[in-house]
């Protein structure tokens, strides 16, 4: 990976954890928990996704919809395993 390629996924990561945050209120982890929440979000969302053979289109668009997604589903997993 160079540089340009970390940068953007560190960019889609924070971008997708922070509406996450935002669409799931009370569940935000500050910057640098938001952009770990967006990129595990990433990998959880293509894989869940990809698994129910949904796409979500190419480009920047869809990847950050496939990542918020999949930092919701994070967040609700998270919320679960806090509450008990």
């Amino acid at each position: 990976m160079d540089t340009k390629s970390i940068l953007i996924t560190l960019l889609i990561g924070a971008v997708s954890g922070w509406l996450a945050g935002q669409i799931k209120q009370g569940y935000g982890f500050g910057l640098l928990g938001n952009i770990v929440v967006g990129i595990i979000g990433g990998f959880l969302g293509s894989w869940l996704l990809g698994s129910l053979g949904v796409s979500m289109g190419g480009g920047l668009v869809g990847l950050i919809a496939t990542s918020v997604i999949g930092a919701i589903v994070l967040l609700i997993l998270l919320g679960l395993i806090r509450r008990a």
